[in-house]
């Protein structure tokens, strides 16, 4: 059962943190398949596949020309061909007020928990990231609602950079609590943010800083028993407190590649902290 399945954003994802996860699990023989939230084709950030881009937090070029060249390989493959649509995959839980609500409700759980069985074929879930997500992933109700289906089925659930937002987001309904309260999580730290330039690969248009601060949410998120990790200074920040592997930006990606292999082969529940 060496299949992962990997949600997409249509509004532009990270190639380097696609690529970098993608090429280990290939390299080991995983098959990976694609969704995104409404079936539309992903499309890689502009910078991430310019190798002359300067992120303007770090101060340093952050693109480098391999990483640039395999995000353009990507984008010119049939890869996301055929990707399939999670609205048309997963059932839309009801309006509170909408009609027959208590019949509606009990056809989405079903719903649901036939969709879940279909995610028994998975041994991990993969979630690149980029500013796209912060637009259709992250606040997405069939996304949580499949990260939940990996939760339960205690396996693997892999985000970077800003989808780490999903995580904190991703709640059962009716107990509302962070699925990863109590946990040890990485992610985008303050220091690392935009204060302007946001952007999104379908539209020419430049936001100022992110749509909300990563770092504060996770803090949130994980509780008083929990803790957030910014490995601010530091190269890489990647963390894996079992189920939840966690990347804070694009440099740790093929790690993250390298820990989920780790964790579906070896057994790791535990790494950077």
């Amino acid at each position: 059962m060496k299949k992962v399945l990997c949600i997409m954003s249509e509004w532009g994802y990270w190639g380097e943190e696609l690529v970098g996860p993608l090429d280990v699990l290939n390299e080991h023989g995983y098959q990976v398949d694609f969704v995104s939230p409404k079936g539309g084709r992903p499309i890689a950030l502009p910078p991430s596949h310019d190798e002359t881009f300067m992120d303007p937090a770090l101060g340093k070029l952050v693109t480098s020309p391999h990483f640039a060249e395999r995000t353009r390989q990507i984008e010119e493959s049939d890869l996301f061909d055929g990707i399939r649509s999670l609205a048309e995959w997963f059932p839309e839980r009801p309006y509170f007020n909408s009609e027959n609500f208590g019949h509606q409700l009990e056809a989405y759980y079903t719903a649901r928990d036939a969709c879940w069985e279909q995610l028994g074929q998975y041994s991990a879930l993969l979630l690149p990231g980029g500013s796209g997500p912060m637009v259709d992933v992250v606040n997405n109700q069939r996304v949580h609602d499949v990260i939940l289906g990996f939760l339960a089925q205690d396996k693997l659930i892999a985000a970077e950079c800003y989808c780490v937002t999903t995580l904190a987001f991703a709640r059962d309904w009716t107990d509302r609590t962070s699925i990863i309260r109590g946990k040890h999580v990485t992610g985008h730290a303050l220091e690392y943010d935009y204060k302007d330039g946001t952007g999104f690969a379908v539209s020419e248009l430049n936001y100022g800083p992110p749509f909300y601060p990563l770092e504060l949410i996770l803090r949130d998120a994980v509780g008083p028993d929990g803790k957030f990790h910014g490995g601010v200074g530091r190269p890489t920040s990647t963390v894996l407190d079992y189920p939840f592997l966690t990347g804070r930006s694009t440099q740790d990606s093929v790690l993250v590649g390298e820990l989920m292999v780790q964790a579906l082969e070896q057994g790791l529940r535990r790494y950077g902290w």
